[in-house]
């Protein structure tokens, strides 16, 4: 993708302090363009704006922000704005989305149904898989996994949903020319050349405290729902959850033993109304309400020729099937949930599941 021509009057928007989304939105009613904004006099932007932030338009340097430019003009690298097709729809409706994104790798992952999945950067080695696993399935049933990039259970789901057909999109807190932690460089790399990096901060700001709940909004906006793993009461993975209610999202949240204190921000949140989730299966039947007309996937899970031969031979279990077909259970429940929706089979008391012949 070109660098698109109008990227040096956006970073010299982006440049000015103070200027929000509101402001923002107040002067694309009344200018055409964000030439047109940056070209205008304080006297036209004040009624907009007030005297101090037009004075500040009006002043800033369209050729200050040269690191952006530098940045912008790797291919993999992208500015997304407001008004680009390319925005995904999911943040465009919220009162703060920012008004544009920073994109390392493909822009095309942000259009696509995404679930969210967070917790603790200190799980346990079951917190660690249980973010992996449900990652990949739900990734291969076509959910593209939004995290952010931390140690723990975001790295984990990371790692899962790169491995699925939907891969996975990253939300930092930083310029997209640095890597935080450091410890997953290697990581980001994979994200941006199997999915996307997404920032809305300028290139070359650092990690600050700050950020991070700015981050966790845009986490949660562009997702369906949000999947707390692990977490201790006072994790930011509650703030996440909170503000995904607050969006309108659907919050899961798996059980723990009542013993760990990462359990216990979990519990919490089942208490509060999230939803219980044992498998990735109670996750895509959640959200199959509101999923687009087709379901999330890019190639649709169908049941495969054996499984449903197994099933003609009489009842089973999912851990028979999965034993049988050498598959994991949460690989084989999307297939299973798949061919119950068409279908081809039923599930019967006791957990069980039969094929049905038409």
């Amino acid at each position: 993708m070109p660098q698109r021509p109008d990227a040096a009057y956006w970073l010299t928007l982006e440049a000015v302090p103070g200027l929000g989304p509101d402001g923002l939105r107040r002067l694309f009613d009344h200018f055409p363009s964000v030439e047109s904004i940056c070209r205008a006099k304080a006297a036209q932007l004040a009624p907009l704006v007030g005297d101090k932030l037009a004075r500040s338009i009006a002043g800033v340097d369209a050729a200050a922000p040269q690191p952006g430019l530098d940045w912008l003009a790797a291919p993999e690298n992208h500015l997304i704005t407001w008004g680009d097709p390319a925005y995904p729809a999911q943040l465009r409706d919220l009162p703060d989305a920012p008004a544009w994104l920073y994109v390392k790798g493909d822009p095309a992952w942000l259009a696509r149904p995404m679930l969210a999945i967070v917790g603790s950067r200190h799980a346990t080695p079951q917190g660690l898989r249980d973010a992996h696993a449900f990652a990949e399935t739900l990734s291969e049933a076509g959910l593209t996994i939004v995290s952010g990039l931390a140690l723990g259970v975001d790295a984990a789901a990371h790692e899962g949903g790169l491995k699925g057909l939907a891969s996975s999109v990253a939300v930092v807190g930083t310029g997209l020319d640095r890597v935080y932690p450091a410890r997953n460089r290697e990581l980001a790399h994979r994200l941006a050349a199997g999915g996307a990096i997404v920032s809305e901060f300028p290139i070359g700001t650092a990690p600050k405290r700050g950020h991070f709940p700015r981050r966790n909004r845009l986490i949660s906006g562009l997702s369906l729902g949000v999947l707390v793993v692990e977490a201790a009461l006072q994790s930011g993975s509650l703030i996440t959850a909170r503000l995904a209610g607050e969006q309108g999202r659907d919050v899961f949240a798996i059980p723990g033993s009542i013993h760990s204190p990462l359990s216990k921000g979990c519990h919490r949140l089942i208490q509060q109304g999230a939803k219980l989730v044992e498998s990735a299966s109670d996750i895509l039947e959640e959200l199959g309400r509101r999923l687009p007309a087709g379901g999330p996937v890019a190639a649709p899970v169908e049941a495969s020729d054996e499984m449903l031969e197994m099933l003609a031979g009489g009842p089973l279990s999912p851990d028979q099937l999965a034993d049988r077909l050498g598959l994991t259970v949460e690989t084989l429940s999307v297939r299973l949930l798949a061919a119950e929706m068409d279908g081809h089979i039923a599930r019967l008391p006791g957990g069980l599941y039969q094929r049905l012949f038409q």
